[in-house]
């Protein structure tokens, strides 16, 4: 499969300029973001490039900003030896879970330790999104219970469930990508009771969970919360990111309209998680 790269220069390059950058790219296709000392850099499959729509994202930013971008086409190749190369670092989540991928050396010891080649999926802990969500699993309990991880990326958050008592797991994403990236994960962590989907909530039809794992986006997540909110039954629960602060009025709206009730929310820069429970 054939990628495109865009490598954005910005500025000013502060935190929140790139973070609103990434979430807008985010609704147009690109799913994979790697911070960088100029600006982002951003991947899309080459078949959902939109040049056009990309220009009009930019002369309609809503933030004050100097964008320039460079776009070049990659095909595919060695990620785990990019990620070595220039972004994926060791990791290590609530002094409990290390995440480090097959190439690190001198990896910290950790109660729960996770390897991940993350290829092309988003995934590897570093993001607040996957950071808060996978803070939120060390609190969990976990044992003995049905858990669906949706958006699955590399399939991290399904790996630690596993490796904490799940019964059960389902893995869905899609991007095949992350759907084959998620397979190669879990086999290389032994862990077991993991399916992973090709696919969108359509997979969801007839299945039941008691915890439901969503690090989406703000609109796939407004789009498909009455899919989630079906799969649970009283008292399970809903743990959803991807969106910023100022979003959360709307996913608590339409968790309510789903008979979801929001139990509570955590924030990273601005990047929050949040619990929700059917009623």
């Amino acid at each position: 499969m054939e990628f495109i790269q865009v490598n954005f220069k910005v500025s000013p390059t502060e935190d929140y300029v790139i973070d609103v950058l990434a979430a807008e790219l985010g609704e147009i296709g690109f799913d994979s973001f790697v911070t960088t000392d100029t600006g982002l850099d951003a991947f899309i499959p080459a078949a959902q490039f939109d040049h056009t729509g990309l220009d009009e994202l930019i002369s309609d930013f809503v933030i004050e900003a100097s964008i320039e971008y460079k776009v070049t086409k990659i095909e595919s190749k060695n990620w785990n030896e990019e990620w070595e190369k220039h972004y994926f670092q060791p990791i290590i989540i609530g002094n409990e879970c290390v995440i480090h991928s097959s190439f690190h050396k001198d990896i910290p010891s950790a109660k729960y330790d996770i390897v991940i080649d993350p290829k092309m999926s988003f995934g590897t802990g570093h993001h607040e999104t996957t950071s808060l969500m996978l803070s939120q699993l060390l609190e969990m309990e976990l044992e003995g219970k049905k858990v669906l991880d949706m958006g699955c990326g590399t399939s991290v958050l399904a790996i630690l469930a596993a490796m904490r008592g799940a019964e059960s797991l389902l893995a869905v994403d899609i991007d095949t990508w992350c759907t084959e990236n998620s397979i190669e994960n879990i086999a290389m962590n032994h862990v077991s009771g993991i399916e992973v989907k090709l696919g969108g909530a359509e997979q969801l039809d007839g299945l039941s969970f008691d915890i439901i794992l969503a690090n989406i986006n703000r609109n796939i997540l407004l789009a498909d919360m009455e899919k989630y909110a079906a799969c649970l039954g009283s008292g399970g629960e809903l743990y959803m990111s991807g969106f910023y602060k100022e979003d959360i009025p709307l996913i608590e709206a339409e968790a309510n309209l789903n008979g979801l009730e929001m139990k509570f929310y955590k924030e990273k820069n601005n990047w929050v998680v949040v619990k929700t429970v059917k009623k």
